[in-house]
């Protein structure tokens, strides 16, 4: 029986609980509903592709990240099997560089990273390259993505291949507010991308970082993507057409244009941008308008949250992601479904799952590592066994 099979089965075995399931590994408890009405289909596509959530946390409980940072050996089988339930295998886990003194927090970021990637190498690993984002999965590890929501840590232009010497990938060019780069989303007067911001952009082409406009204003978002060379991603955002208003979402302009220069859409599954009153079928059609505009290349997972959607302060579910009939632990697995109950096909929802992103980073990242020993891990005598990845409880349909 393959990995795959085993997996899936134990997925299956136990229908319509009364109450939320124990799963015996790692003693990971699923708090979320026991059952979600998900076609074994949308399973099988699940766990049988490379999923990519373009803008998902490792967890929301920010001190609970920086003490996995801090003290090595405190992310634990319980911690990798918590993500592994999302059916998730590579995240992005990017935040804004903040206003003050952004260079010193990026620093700051990234040395926490070194610190928690070098400390977990069984069960996390760093995603570098084109390659990585398909051979890192399969050693059954979970794929990080480094990045920042905010490029204002970039004081020069030479700061960007030093950003990427440290293993930073990604780089959003503006958060909400304005920088020396150009204008985010809730800025009054948009001024578009700025003579700096173009060098930037130019750098970020020159050192293979991927671009993101996810929280920059319409011009600036178009002026980035006019001035690349290279996809400019969305990470994390949703459609305007169908919540006007709403300054995080995109127009269709701004989705068209990235589309012709190779870009995705990471569709997020905040309660804000998906609208007024955020259902899950609210959620597909989002997926469905920005298919209809860019094409299904173009579209992929953005969440803009961790796989458990709690807020750590309360301990009851995070009234920022609340979104009618979506199981945040499973929303991946109801996604998938939900495209297939309306009519895509097997290779749709591969692409919308991980291949889009797959493609477009492949071209703006380098392919390959330079070092032959980065997938040699399994002959360390501490790694003696790929770790497993258990999926939430799916009813049978």
């Amino acid at each position: 029986m393959t990995r795959r099979r085993f997996v899936r089965n134990g997925a299956l075995a136990c229908l319509s609980l009364a109450s939320p399931p124990m799963l015996n590994f790692g003693r990971v408890e699923l708090h979320a509903a026991a059952t979600v009405p998900v076609s074994t289909h949308a399973v099988d596509l699940v766990l049988g592709n490379v999923v990519i959530d373009m803008l998902g946390l490792l967890t929301l409980d920010w001190a609970k990240l920086f003490r996995w940072q801090r003290r090595a050996g405190s992310f634990g089988a319980r911690d990798f099997n918590g993500l592994g339930l999302s059916g998730v295998k590579v995240f992005h886990p990017a935040v804004d560089t903040g206003l003050t003194n952004p260079a010193h927090v990026a620093q700051l970021w990234l040395a926490g990273w070194d610190r928690l990637l070098g400390s977990q190498i069984c069960r996390l690993a760093r995603i570098e390259t084109a390659t990585d984002l398909v051979r890192i999965p399969e050693t059954g590890r979970i794929g990080v993505i480094v990045g920042f929501q905010n490029s204002n840590h970039f004081q020069t232009v030479d700061d960007v291949a030093r950003s990427f010497a440290l293993g930073q990938r990604v780089s959003q060019l503006t958060y909400n507010e304005a920088n020396k780069l150009g204008s985010g989303c809730y800025v009054r007067r948009d001024r578009g991308l700025t003579r700096f911001g173009g060098e930037i952009v130019e750098a970020m082409n020159d050192a293979g970082m991927a671009i993101d406009v996810s929280h920059c204003g319409e011009r600036t978002s178009l002026d980035a993507i006019a001035s690349s060379r290279k996809p400019v991603l969305v990470t994390h955002g949703n459609c305007r057409a169908l919540n006007p208003g709403q300054p995080r979402c995109k127009s269709d302009e701004v989705l068209r244009k990235m589309a012709a220069k190779g870009g995705v859409l990471g569709i997020s599954v905040v309660r804000a941008f998906v609208g007024r009153t955020p259902t899950l079928d609210g959620l597909l059609d989002h997926f469905a308008h920005a298919a209809k505009i860019a094409g299904i290349e173009h579209v992929g997972l953005g969440s803009d949250l961790d796989v458990e959607g709690i807020d750590p302060r309360s301990g009851r579910p995070h009234s920022f992601y609340a979104i009618q009939g979506l199981d945040p632990v499973a929303r991946v697995f109801q996604i998938a479904d939900g495209l297939l109950r309306r009519g895509y096909s097997d290779r749709d929802v591969e692409l919308v799952l991980g291949r889009n992103f797959i493609r477009a980073l492949g071209e703006s990242w380098p392919q390959t590592r330079s070092d032959p020993r980065a997938f040699e891990w399994k002959r360390d005598p501490f790694c003696p066994a790929s770790p497993r990845v258990v999926p939430p409880k799916i009813a049978r349909r």
